[in-house]
Formats: C-alpha cells, structure tokens, sequence
C-alpha cells in the first residue's frame, strides 16, 4: 500500500506500467501528482510527477509521454522523469477527457452544458511535442 499524504479526499487519474521494466514499475498518477513505485508500493525514484493544475483525465500515450488534460492547458510530461515536454494553452477554460490513442493521433473531449460535447484530436509526432 502507498500512502499519499494524509489526505481523504484523493482523486486518482491512472496507473501507468513504465515501459522496459518488465510490469514491475508504475507511474501512480492522482490529483496533481504523480509518483514512481514498484509492484510492491515501495518508491523507486526520487522524482514527484507534478501537473501545473490538477488534471481532469491522465492518459500514457506510445511516444513515452504522459497528458494530462487540465481546465486551463494539457500537459505533456515524459513518463520515465516527469520532465515537462510541452503545454498547449485552452482558449477558454474547460474540462477535457481523454477517449483513446488510435495510430499517430490523441483523440480526447469536453463537457459542455446541456449535455452538449465536442471531440478533438492531436496528431503526434514521434519523437518530440505533438501538433494540433
């Protein structure tokens, strides 16, 4: 069991299994954190993932990234260091969802009132920051 912070009100975003290590690594992505821990909840790393804003949704996509979709910006972070790649700014503030990652593109929506959405895509380059 990991402990993160005596705080009841946790939101967890997602659990990423880190590439090259065999399922015995993870990511553990929540609130606007994120942090690196075996299979047996020990801490492998001295490195804290951390989002500038909480995130509404976290996705790990295939160029070795993690996004995470803030009110305000998404965010492009390396998922073995947490190194900020790159931050695309909303127009306006709004909550966006990851839906899934199909060949070179990042398919992801919001919510709008009255039940109305809309559905968006970023196509990715490989290696490097990504495009709208």
């Amino acid at each position: 069991m990991v402990l993160l912070q005596n705080n009841p009100q946790i939101t967890p975003h997602c659990i990423v299994i880190l590439p090259n290590t065999s399922g015995m690594q993870l990511l553990l992505c929540y609130d606007n954190e994120g942090v690196y821990v075996n299979t047996y909840g020990k801490v492998t790393k001295n490195v804290q993932l951390q989002w500038g804003e909480p995130p509404s949704s976290v996705a790990y996509i295939s160029t070795n990234q993690i996004m995470g979709w803030g009110n305000k910006a998404i965010e492009i972070r390396n998922v073995d260091t947490g190194h900020l790649d790159g931050v695309f700014m909303h127009k306006k503030a709004q909550k966006l969802k990851f839906l899934c990652e199909r060949n070179d593109k990042v398919f992801f929506s919001s919510a709008k009132g009255g039940g109305a959405s809309q559905i968006y895509f970023m196509t990715l380059n490989k290696p490097g920051l990504s495009n709208w």
